[in-house]
C-alpha cells in the first residue's frame, strides 16, 4: 500500500498536486480541510465546533481530527494507498498517525514537503481567496495560519526524516514541473 504525505504550508500548491498524484495512483485523498469544511456545510455538531475553531484561525484539536481521519481510512478498506494533505500537523499526530496505519498493517512510505517561502503563499492565498472566497483565506486568518506553519507545524519534518521518508521538492514554479519531481519521488516506492 502507497501511503503518502502531502506537506508544507497553506497555499504551498497540496491540493493542486495531490489531486494529480490521485489520478495517477488511484490513491484515497484524505483532506482534513476538506473534512473539515464538508461537516461544517452538513452543519454537524462537529461541524458547528470545527467552523467556529476555524473562524478564529486556531487549529483543530487532535482529538477531532484524528478521529475524522481513522474514520476516513476505514470507510476504504480496499484502497490502493492514501494521500494525506494537511495532516500530520504536529509531532503528536504524526505519532498518532503511525500508531493507527499500524493497527491497520500499514504505514507512512513518504513525506514529501512542498517548500514556498511567505512571499509567494501570500500572493497565492490572496488569488485563491479572490476566486474562491474561502473564509480561511481571509488576510488576517492567513497571517496566522502562514505563522502556525511556520513556527509550529514545520517541526513535525525532523519526525519523518529521523525515519528516512522525507523528500523536499521546490514548490515554485510551474505546476507540472513540480509534479514531474513528485512523480519521480513516488515512483521509488
Amino acid at each position: 500500500m502507497l501511503n503518502l504525505v502531502i506537506f508544507g504550508p497553506p497555499g504551498a500548491g497540496k491540493g493542486t498536486q495531490s489531486q494529480k498524484l490521485i489520478d495517477q495512483y488511484q490513491l484515497v485523498h484524505i483532506s482534513t480541510g476538506d473534512l473539515f469544511r464538508a461537516h461544517i456545510q452538513n452543519k454537524t455538531e462537529l461541524g458547528q465546533q470545527v467552523s467556529q475553531l476555524i473562524a478564529d484561525g486556531n487549529l483543530v484539536p487532535d482529538s477531532i481530527t484524528i478521529a475524522m481521519l481513522e474514520e476516513e481510512v476505514k470507510k476504504n478498506p480496499v484502497a490502493k494507498g492514501f494521500i494525506f494533505d494537511g495532516f500530520p500537523r504536529t509531532v503528536a499526530q504524526a505519532e498518532a498517525l503511525d500508531a493507527f496505519l499500524e493497527s491497520v498493517n500499514t504505514s507512512i512510505s513518504v513525506v514529501i514537503a512542498l517548500d514556498v517561502n511567505e512571499s509567494e503563499l501570500t500572493a497565492r492565498i490572496a488569488k485563491r481567496q479572490e476566486i474562491s472566497g474561502r473564509a480561511d483565506d481571509a488576510a488576517d486568518k492567513l497571517v496566522k495560519r502562514i505563522d502556525e506553519y511556520f513556527q509550529k507545524t514545520i517541526h513535525v519534518l525532523p519526525y519523518y526524516e529521523a525515519q528516512g521518508k522525507l523528500s523536499k521538492v521546490n514548490g515554485i514554479g510551474e505546476i507540472d514541473a513540480i509534479y514531474a519531481e513528485l512523480t519521480a519521488i513516488v515512483d521509488k516506492y
